[in-house]
């Protein structure tokens, strides 16, 4: 069954119906399907590249809303989500559910139309699968939820690539790993210092099951294959020097901050620094590593 809560009397807001789509997930979601658009050696016309990543964004955000209509009763037991338009009853779920839904079946229909048959499949893989895969049978089952579920994020790349040339390649499955590897140090970086919230909500995340040094100990050794899968398409000769130079400065920066991480002992929010400067620091190494793709890609053109 999925949860209830007490449904507002007024109409949503405009606000809240963008709130839903969680504007900062999706950012970094159409820059990597950017950037796999941008990398491909079959160039869209402009008109049809907007609207692929548009595609792109949309069926983030379907997602995002989707996952919110499931989860209200977890939002609202977690600080850092309980003013989200449903727990904080500013939406009645009905509104969210008709949200997602149809915004949905508009990205994937329109990037069919757009692009090709293929990248409109897996845009509805990765809709389907942070919504089912993550959002209603992992979450709530197991610690392993960030590490299979992060693949439904990592599509965005390869979705892009497909969509200017119709066929899955090497590099851009290899964009996917490097996604698929970083989201659960990233994710655990993140949950350390807000492990109490997803004690309260009962969500098993790794910190809460396993304990503090464990996920530490985990954090490390993920940082190491990220590491590895961004240097992979360098070392396999998909792409040219300055993306393996910045993979490789960018990549150690990553691994001095998990071992970091992994040397602290500290148990307490106030005392996790250096796991808040991991979580930050991944953002940006996840920008600049693909940025670098892309002007590798356009240097050597």
């Amino acid at each position: 069954m999925t949860p209830t809560i007490a449904q507002p009397a007024l109409p949503a807001d405009w606000r809240d119906l963008v709130a839903l789509t969680k504007p900062r997930v999706m950012s970094l979601v159409v820059f990597t399907g950017l950037c796999g658009l941008l990398a491909a050696p079959e160039m869209l016309p402009p008109v049809l590249g907007f609207t692929a990543i548009l595609c792109i964004a949309l069926g983030a955000g379907a997602a995002g809303a989707l996952n919110q209509w499931y989860e209200a009763d977890l939002d609202a037991k977690m600080r850092r989500t309980a003013n989200r338009p449903l727990p904080a009853q500013r939406m009645d779920r009905q509104t969210a559910l008709h949200f997602g839904v149809g915004l949905s079946a508009f990205s994937v229909v329109l990037m069919d139309l757009a692009t090709n048959h293929l990248a409109a499949l897996l845009l509805a893989i990765s809709i389907l699968f942070y919504v089912l895969v993550y959002t209603v049978w992992l979450k709530r089952r197991t610690a392993q939820n960030i590490v299979i579920g992060g693949a439904a994020g990592a599509f965005p790349p390869l979705i892009g690539w497909v969509a200017a040339t119709g066929q899955i390649d090497l590099l851009p499955a290899l964009l996917f790993a490097i996604i698929f590897l970083w989201t659960p140090p990233h994710f655990w970086a993140l949950s350390l210092f807000v492990r109490s919230d997803y004690a309260a909500a009962n969500v098993p995340m790794l910190p809460v099951v396993a304990g503090i040094q464990n996920t530490r100990l985990q954090i490390l050794l993920y940082s190491l294959t990220v590491a590895g899968a961004a240097v992979a398409p360098w070392a396999l000769g998909l792409t040219g020097t300055l993306y393996g130079v910045a993979a490789v400065v960018l990549s150690a920066v990553f691994l001095v901050l998990a071992v970091a991480v992994f040397a602290n002992k500290a148990d307490t929010p106030a005392g996790m620094k250096p796991e808040r400067r991991l979580f930050a620091y991944s953002i940006l190494y996840l920008f600049a590593l693909f940025t670098a793709v892309v002007v590798d890609r356009w240097v050597a053109a």
